[in-house]
């Protein structure tokens, strides 16, 4: 069962022991790493494979390598997305994909509240300003108004496993949590006791913090831009752990530099690595462009802790063994 990874993807790679797969393959399978970054890479090498691991160092599985598969039972997907895959045609074929949708999700709402609090209370901002040398001992009337938490309206953008998770947290934090999911089953408001609101603007103008946990799709690419962010309170902050091409980061360094936004986290973006050249990286490298100060920007790293890492591997290679013995399938996508 051949897995395509790559050492340097925090996942596994070709020196990995691969203590997880091979435990959960003992008796069923051999794993054999393959350290590839493009499919063709794969061509004489996964044809006779009965299950195969992908993680996302492979930009796409496409059809042209589906087709080949003999005898694949599954191709199990090392993570949450599975737009590397092209699942409907795996299924045409009759081979399932399958992902690990509960993978990250503590680590990536713990992020989006990391960030919340880092922005919200200035920490990050006072933290740049002393780096900078801009000492004074009334710092704190220099900074954009802080505002107490407690009662202000956390928004979250996409209710599912994560959003939910940041949900709990964010009420943990006395915040008013607000959510618009136009996808979700009416009854998880009262579950959680939180509130919906029917409209994306409805959301934005009344949040003090806008998190988002939605999938990237035709719908939600660019989901926020400069219209929507100028519907956002004066004031607010904006959170994007979810996908890159969900916010239009073109319009974030006038929205940073007019003070809408007091301040925004960004996990994802989308061109990883980016465009050092791009104009939002510009500012956040220009100790006199507010977003010096007031733009996180993480290398796409909210999903990651070492317990996450084992269990993904855990769970993908038993996803694996089911399929060779059988047995049910879990977590099918297509």
């Amino acid at each position: 069962m051949p897995e395509t990874n790559r050492s340097d993807a925090g996942i596994a790679g070709p020196y990995d022991p691969l203590t997880q797969e091979r435990a959960a393959l003992e008796g069923v399978a051999d794993v054999i790493p393959l350290d590839c970054t493009d499919e063709n890479e794969l061509h004489g090498k996964i044809e006779d494979a009965d299950a195969i691991i992908v993680y996302h160092t492979i930009p796409m599985i496409s059809a042209h390598t589906i087709k080949r598969l003999n005898k694949c039972r599954v191709i199990a997907r090392g993570g949450v997305g599975f737009d590397n895959i092209e699942h409907a045609f795996a299924r045409s074929q009759g081979i399932p994909v399958t992902n690990v949708p509960d993978y990250g999700t503590e680590e990536v709402a713990d992020s989006a509240i990391g960030m919340t609090l880092s922005l919200a209370r200035g920490i990050g901002m006072y933290n740049s300003r002393l780096r900078h040398g801009l000492h004074d001992p009334w710092m704190y009337t220099l900074a954009q108004p802080l505002h107490r938490l407690r009662g202000r309206v956390f928004g979250i953008v996409g209710l599912g496993r994560i959003g939910t998770a940041a949900a709990v947290r964010a009420k943990a934090l006395g915040m008013d949590v607000v959510f618009y999911d136009p996808y979700k089953p009416h009854g998880h408001d009262k579950a959680l006791g939180i509130r919906r609101v029917d409209s994306l603007n409805e959301l934005l103008n009344q949040s003090l913090v806008v998190s988002l946990h939605c999938p990237c799709t035709d719908e939600t690419t660019h989901l926020i831009n400069q219209q929507t962010i100028d519907q956002m309170t004066p004031g607010a902050f904006l959170v994007n752990t979810a996908r890159g091409f969900v916010v239009d980061i073109a319009s974030l360094p006038e929205a940073l530099a007019s003070g809408h936004l007091a301040g925004v986290g960004l996990d994802v973006l989308p061109a990883e690595p980016p465009d050092q050249n791009h104009p939002l990286l510009v500012a956040w490298r220009d100790p006199n462009h507010p977003a010096y100060h007031r733009l996180i920007i993480n290398p796409h790293a909210a999903f990651y802790c070492e317990e996450g890492l084992q269990e993904l591997r855990r769970k993908v290679a038993e996803t694996c063994r089911r399929a060779i013995l059988g047995q049910p399938e879990v977590n099918v996508i297509n």
